[in-house]
């Protein structure tokens, strides 16, 4: 299982390396195709509307037909994506390239998901952790690969990276073959017994705990999209830093998102996942109110202590949604997938608008309070001390 949980892990490093090169390139395609901020959040709309509209619906299908197959399929449209953003000198092109890409991560994420709670061994925090903690790897990744392959050498070179989709759906095949096993077995022993899983909670409880980790999503997403999506810009336009060293920025800020992804889910299994929601969103705020008024140095510091600390929430929030409804496993995943996503996507572009007629610091001041909503993650159940 543990085997399993790796290779979910390197596909989902794979995949978001991928994803992540979207963003990476922003400044070459404002440049290239001198394209506004509005426009540019217009990319992140499309990219990500497709990337979140389809995961509920393909999380609820795979609940009632699971398929095997459905990885490599996702990973085929990532592909498909990528060739086509490499050669894009349209705008019109570049929103069918994200669009495909946002396709493919809006089946992979559900799906993938699933699985790694069904390879968990019931260490849930700990198997979503290493699944999440692979994504934000490639999330770190993705804006690397564009300072030293594509944008010294142009955006052409964005083809070479379907080389890693196709080792994606190399590493997919032993993931394949180990669920269709995995089926056979589940469709053996519910011949003889029934299972029936029930929710921890009344049925009220569930719905006003999913709504606010809903607002939790909201308030953490809406922040990491003024993050990943102009990051690059705030830095060129308030410390005149180059576009190379601005995505060399972005990798420290991402990789230090990975770190704190692999560290919430463990510390959840243990000590609850409240208490990490609590820290993971509140305990950003000082440092993202601090963010807008420090030199190049220290917004550096922060956004790696933001990176660090704000990640670890979503690993603690889809895990405790899944432990709320845990016969719905697919559907919640596909559920917060596709909402951080859509989140993310729709918060580009409002603050891509705001960035055109206020200025890209006006945007961080202002998305600075949003972790203040963590005060909601107070009127959650604990669910581990009612499992006690």
């Amino acid at each position: 299982m543990f085997g399993i949980l790796i290779a979910l892990s390197l596909t989902h490093l794979l995949n978001d390396t991928l994803q992540s090169v979207i963003t990476a390139v922003y400044p070459l395609l404002k440049e290239g195709l001198s394209l506004s901020f509005a426009q540019i959040g217009l990319i992140t709309l499309v990219y990500q509307i497709s990337a979140s509209v389809f995961q509920p619906v393909v999380g609820l299908y795979l609940d009632k037909r699971p398929n095997p197959w459905f990885l490599p399929i996702g990973m085929t449209f990532t592909m498909t994506g990528l060739l086509v953003l490499a050669f894009a000198h349209t705008l019109h092109l570049v929103f069918l390239s994200v669009f495909l890409i946002g396709v493919g991560s809006s089946i992979l994420h559900p799906e993938a998901s699933r699985l790694t709670s069904l390879a968990s061994g019931g260490k849930r925090g700990l198997a979503q952790s290493l699944f999440q903690v692979g994504g934000n790897t490639g999330g770190s990744l993705g804006p690397l690969l564009a300072a030293l392959v594509i944008a010294p050498y142009g955006q052409g070179n964005i083809a070479f990276l379907s080389i890693l989709a196709l080792i994606a759906i190399a590493v997919m095949w032993p993931i394949c073959r180990w669920y269709r096993f995995k089926l056979k077995v589940s469709r053996l022993r519910s011949q003889t017994r029934q299972t029936v899983l029930h929710s921890p909670l009344p049925r009220k409880q569930v719905i006003v705990s999913l709504v606010i980790l809903l607002v939790l999503i909201f308030s953490k997403y809406v922040y990491l999209a003024s993050l990943t999506s102009y990051y690059t810009f705030y830095l060129i336009e308030k410390f005149h830093v180059s576009v190379q060293s601005s995505q060399l920025y972005l990798f420290a800020f991402l990789f230090a998102a990975a770190l704190g992804t692999l560290l919430g889910g463990p510390i959840g299994d243990r000590v609850g996942r409240k208490y990490v929601i609590w820290v993971s969103i509140l305990g950003v705020a000082p440092f993202t109110l601090l963010l807008p008024h420090v030199d190049l140095f220290w917004t550096c510091v922060l956004s790696i202590c933001i990176g660090l600390i704000l990640s670890s929430a979503f690993s603690a929030i889809l895990v405790y949604a899944q432990e709320l409804l845990p016969m719905k496993l697919g559907l919640i995943s596909g559920l917060f997938f596709g909402l951080a996503f859509g989140i993310a996507g729709v918060a580009s572009a409002v603050l891509g608008g705001i960035a055109d007629h206020r200025g890209i610091e006006y945007v961080y001041n202002l998305c600075a309070y949003m972790p203040l909503l963590g005060l909601v993650t107070y009127f959650l159940p604990d669910l581990k001390k009612r499992q006690a």
